[in-house]
């Protein structure tokens, strides 16, 4: 009798520490789960290779970014591979809020100034909150300031604008994979022929992949939707680069078979075929200080 009884006791406390342990282990679940876990870093910096990624600059960040674009490296040996020419880049990003940032740059190419704005709409996030993307949007505004070489035809100022909107939608699969969706309308006041579109649609996409704690590989690719017209002068860009991360500084390596580093420019005018060879090295440096 006495051995029926002390069986009984100790199997009562055995289940009851079992369910206490389930009830432990239940709170915990729920303690992880309401917990929000945002998705940082899905790229190193505020652009992917030549175009703009998710990621703004937080508040009170200036950023400064030199970028260069040499010629094409199947100039060979005379033209030192590419290297005897080049344009430039000058930029300052500025973040308002962490959300929302302004920025204005000058290329050589073309002598184009531009501007743009950028607000993030959505970051990834997990937890009590599911957003499976992160998503930018991005609009800029390009002015070619080359001089007219035609005097018998006038060219006014609204004829040497051209505008992009773009929607960046991005996701961090992991520590090391993120993959990139930019559609875009670049759209242009003056084309060269009546046949051009003055909007020209395009779907961009891209990605980073971490080789190692400092090393990214990148990739960037952008297919015109409706440039039938000018197939004949102008390619799809297309860019392969590598980040190397070194403390405050972001340097960007990479192949590319445009010219230019603004959208209105790289997406509508690249006239490499980078399959062919008509490849240019490049490179941005970016450093950020904190102003606020």
């Amino acid at each position: 009798m006495f051995s029926k009884i002390l069986m009984t006791l100790c199997l009562a406390l055995g289940l009851g520490e079992y369910i206490l342990a389930q009830g432990l282990l239940d709170e915990l679940e729920n303690e992880q789960d309401s917990v929000q876990q945002v998705a940082d870093a899905t790229f190193k910096g505020t652009r992917l290779i030549n175009g703009h990624s998710v990621e703004t600059d937080g508040e009170g960040e200036l950023n400064f970014i030199i970028s260069h674009r040499f010629g094409r490296i199947n100039g060979g040996a005379y033209e030192f591979f590419g290297l005897d020419e080049s344009n430039v880049r000058l930029a300052l990003e500025y973040g308002l809020t962490d959300r929302l940032n302004i920025g204005i740059g000058r290329s050589s190419f073309e002598k184009v100034i531009d501007g743009f704005v950028k607000y993030r709409l959505l970051q990834q996030q997990s937890g009590a909150q599911e957003i499976p993307l992160s998503i930018t949007a991005f609009s800029s505004m390009a002015i070619n300031t080359l001089r007219n070489e035609n005097p018998e035809r006038e060219l006014q100022f609204k004829s040497r604008v051209d505008y992009t909107y773009q929607l960046l939608m991005a996701r961090k699969f992991s520590s090391n994979l993120s993959l990139q969706l930019m559609p875009t309308l670049v759209h242009r006041n003056l084309v060269m022929t009546a046949d051009q579109d003055n909007n020209l649609f395009a779907l961009g996409v891209g990605g980073r992949y971490k080789l190692t704690k400092r090393v990214a590989l990148n990739l960037e690719y952008y297919y015109r939707l409706n440039a039938d017209a000018e197939e004949n002068f102008y390619y799809n860009p297309l860019a392969i680069g590598f980040d190397i991360e070194t403390g405050g500084h972001v340097f960007q390596l990479h192949f590319t078979n445009a010219r230019s580093m603004i959208e209105e420019g790289f997406i509508t005018e690249s006239t490499g075929n980078f399959f062919s060879g008509d490849i240019h090295f490049g490179f941005n440096i970016s450093r950020v200080f904190q102003l606020k």
